[in-house]
């Protein structure tokens, strides 16, 4: 079978003779690209998305290269002048029970990764997956409010938060199906700022695990959930979350999760910068055979590539999952 095919009977149930290396998060390579220059232009996007898939031979591709679309979709608007990625200029909203009222956005870059996804299949081929990325509410509301007056809200207006965050997610969920029709093969949840690894697993638990819940029951599957930092404590309650596979970084104990993920997939948890970046190939070869010998069903790195991830290292990640 083609990666394609096999990583989407790993998403389908099937187990695999050895877990496949791919990824569901950004992992655009500048070389021989200005990659600031990508996130308005559909080709430029699509031939970002799958510059490591030509270099390498990774067989995935994750569209788009930010998360800060949803955003911007909802009116923030965006810095494109940074090195790279675009970043919010400031907070669109005074407060948090400012979200209801935006209830009408602007689909222009939407429409634009959609075709950018169809692009990338058409470079791609069967030869590698698409995955079509949106941040978590949680991370959405981040780049929308003032996150001093977030903390306050959460502490004094928890009805508040709580039902922005469902109304994000049902946005949300609208991106990534639109995602999905145009092509992409699962959708990645990357909630990087509502992770329970940094805001605690009782704040996470009180509000950002009812939207993701909402979210994930709105999406078509696969799906899959991207979380940062220390989440060992909270692998349970991710394992509700609705995801098909749950992807953690390098500071999760893959071990122990393998223990309680019973019916979601574990994907991790190489080091994107220490070790993917700035490692070298044979630390990189045994950092994938520990992930392994530790039960993941496919090795992904823990966050976001670095875009100046030398190809050789991505190639030692890919052939550290080879059987």
């Amino acid at each position: 079978m083609s990666a394609r095919a096999d990583i989407l009977a790993l998403f389908a149930g099937e187990k695999l003779a050895s877990p496949p290396a791919f990824s569901g998060l950004i992992h655009a390579l500048d070389e021989g690209l200005v990659l600031r220059e990508a996130h308005r232009d559909a080709r430029k996007m699509a031939r970002a998305a799958t510059n490591a898939f030509m270099l390498t031979g990774m067989p995935s591709a994750t569209l788009p290269l930010d998360l800060c679309l949803p955003a911007e979709a909802l009116g923030a608007e965006l810095n494109y002048a940074t090195e790279g990625f675009p970043q919010v200029k400031q907070p669109l909203l005074e407060s948090v029970a400012d979200v209801a009222r935006l209830t009408s956005w602007n689909s222009e870059r939407i429409d634009l990764v959609c075709e950018a996804i169809r692009f990338t299949r058409e470079t791609v081929g069967d030869d590698a997956v698409i995955s079509g990325m949106i941040a978590g509410p949680y991370t959405l509301l981040l780049y929308l409010c003032d996150l001093k007056s977030l903390f306050i809200a959460m502490k004094k207006e928890p009805q508040a938060v709580s039902d922005a965050l469902l109304g994000l997610s049902s946005f949300l969920a609208r991106i990534g199906g639109a995602y999905r029709n145009a092509g992409a093969d699962f959708v990645t949840i990357h909630e990087a700022g509502g992770s329970p690894g940094f805001i605690g697993p009782a704040r996470f638990e009180r509000f950002v695990l009812p939207a993701l819940k909402a979210l994930h029951a709105d999406l078509p599957s696969p799906r899959v959930l991207s979380v940062c930092g220390d989440t060992n404590r909270s692998m349970s309650a991710l394992a509700e979350s609705g995801a098909e596979a749950i992807s953690v970084d390098e500071l999760n104990d893959l071990v122990e999760s393998r223990k309680i993920l019973k019916d979601a997939l574990l994907f991790g948890n190489l080091d994107a910068a220490a070790m993917l970046w700035k490692g070298d190939p044979a630390e990189i070869v045994e950092a994938a055979r520990r992930a392994k010998e530790s039960g993941v069903d496919a090795l992904w790195p823990g966050c976001d590539l670095v875009a100046a991830t030398p190809p050789r290292n991505i190639k030692a990640m890919l052939s550290g999952g080879e059987s």
